[in-house]
């Protein structure tokens, strides 16, 4: 079995397990707190799996920046978290998870990154859900996440392939595809 279809099965299986009905709640966010770290963590993987040195600088300083850019906004707007906490804008989670699927995006490409950009869809659906955090956190945490991974990771980007950003409209949050057609 190959490195992608071990990640893709181990991801479906977290997803499927979370999506059952007769999880509870805590369960969704358990597994969130999983996935925000698995999702990374595969990117970082595929880098050595790729053999890829100049790919594993750039997850370093997409990381880096990611986690930096999160922990400074989250200790300058200290915004209160649903649940009644702190620090909430932006999602640490969502970001730390959207920028280890934008990497696989922009790296290696939408064919290989679309089961990271589902994990990271469902660690943002999750933090709503266990009202740890309001859509707006999870939509800043998914851009900071992405805008991190496409700043530090231009190389095999092509503008012709697919972008996955999150959206809002006040009452849905949802994730939109475009790509452009030849």
């Amino acid at each position: 079995m190959s490195f992608f279809n071990k990640t893709l099965f181990f991801v479906g299986l977290a997803l499927s397990s979370a999506l059952n009905p007769g999880w509870a709640s805590d369960r969704v966010e358990r597994t969130g707190d999983i996935l925000q770290i698995v999702v990374p963590a595969v990117a970082y993987g595929m880098t050595f799996h790729k053999g890829d040195d100049e790919g594993r600088a750039q997850f370093y300083k997409s990381f880096a920046s990611t986690i930096g850019v999160t922990h400074l906004l989250k200790n300058t707007i200290d915004a209160k978290r649903p649940n009644g906490g702190s620090k909430s804008f932006p999602s640490g989670h969502t970001s730390a998870a959207f920028q280890g699927a934008a990497f696989i995006h922009a790296r290696y490409g939408m064919e290989q990154a679309w089961p990271a950009y589902a994990a990271a869809t469902f660690v943002g659906y999750s933090r709503v859900d266990s009202d740890n955090h309001h859509t707006r956190d999870v939509i800043a945490g998914a851009a900071v996440g992405i805008a991190a991974s496409f700043y530090f990771t231009p190389k095999r980007f092509n503008p012709k392939q697919a972008l996955i950003m999150p959206y809002t409209d006040g009452k849905q949050l949802g994730v939109v595809w475009t790509k452009l057609l030849d």
